[in-house]
């Protein structure tokens, strides 16, 4: 079980809170910033996301909390809730999955060395892929990516930007189905942590651990029933159950496989998340605040709020 991560704030904010029926607010707790492979400063998304009528943010980059101080600026500025956050990659069985990480410690110990180990594996697998598109004939790969990079870890999205930027391919999209998606030949593989580890390190930091966008993986219906139990088995707190617009049919039936995933595990119905997986303003199916939670469902974030009222006057930091 995790142990959430608590510091005292006024009486105002806690009573802000705790009024505030995030069920019909606008939440958002899946997106990335410049601080991993999205377009927007952490700044600029939180700014976006109060444009878009989005009340709570939680940043969630890719194996980095980099850019969370800015963002909590910004959301303090602005007045938008900014939940400390992370998407971790990982591995069920031979399997890579994402796991997000909400309402974390960013200075927690074990989340800082997991965030170093994956630092270590991306860098090496980005040399890996550079290496195979210069094989077929994309000089300057690696020197391309790095710079679009910045200072955040280099990644495939930013070795799909310079295959558009150097005019090799019309668009990003086009560069993950021939070049960099599954099964092609920039789809390096990598030993990321196991499903269990990754879990556990969310929990050490105070977080709750979330598996990200379950219908994305591309499994059948008993594989997923499969990773729906082995997540719950191994501890996790919450599903994500929408990720940018899906359709409701879709919705329905991960909520009925997930409820079998639980009677099976012995466990009551876990929490449910939400998010648009933000990466950049051109893409409208990923736009900041674009799905809200079914009312029959629990929400993660009463998994904190929960927290605040027993603590009687402390808060976990929003």
């Amino acid at each position: 079980m995790a142990t959430f991560f608590i510091v005292e704030l006024s009486e105002s904010l806690l009573l802000k809170t705790l009024s505030a029926d995030l069920n019909t607010d606008l939440v958002d707790l899946h997106c990335h910033s410049t601080a991993s492979d999205g377009i927007l400063s952490p700044a600029q998304l939180v700014s976006r996301a109060k444009s878009q009528g989005v009340t709570m943010l939680a940043l969630t980059d890719h194996d980095t909390v980099d850019g969370v101080p800015e963002a909590r600026q910004e959301g303090d500025y602005l007045g938008v809730d900014v939940v400390a956050g992370i998407e971790f990659s990982s591995l069920w069985g031979r399997r890579p999955v994402h796991i997000v990480g909400l309402n974390i410690n960013p200075e927690s110990g074990p989340l800082q060395e997991a965030i170093q180990l994956r630092e270590q594996l991306r860098k090496e697998r980005a040399e890996r892929i550079a290496e195979k598109l210069e094989k077929l004939g994309f000089s300057g790969a690696l020197e391309g990516g790095r710079a679009l990079a910045g200072d955040s870890v280099l990644g495939r999205p930013h070795f799909a930007r310079w295959l558009v930027e150097a005019g090799h391919i019309d668009d990003t999209g086009k560069a993950f189905k021939r070049y960099l998606g599954a099964g092609k030949v920039g789809d390096v593989k990598v030993e990321w942590p196991q499903l269990g580890e990754t879990i556990a390190t969310i929990h050490s930091a105070g977080g709750c651990a979330v598996l990200a966008h379950p219908l994305k993986y591309g499994l059948t219906r008993t594989q997923l029933l499969r990773l729906l139990g082995a997540f719950l088995e191994k501890n996790g707190d919450a599903i994500e159950l929408l990720c940018g617009r899906q359709n409701p049919t879709q919705t329905r039936e991960l909520k009925k496989l997930l409820l079998s995933a639980a009677e099976a595990a012995g466990k009551s119905m876990p929490h449910c998340s939400l998010g648009s997986d933000f990466h950049q303003p051109e893409q409208p199916w990923r736009e900041l605040g674009c799905v809200r939670l079914p009312a029959d469902v629990e929400p993660v974030w009463n998994l904190w709020h929960t927290l605040h009222r027993e603590q009687r006057g402390h808060v976990s930091l929003p």
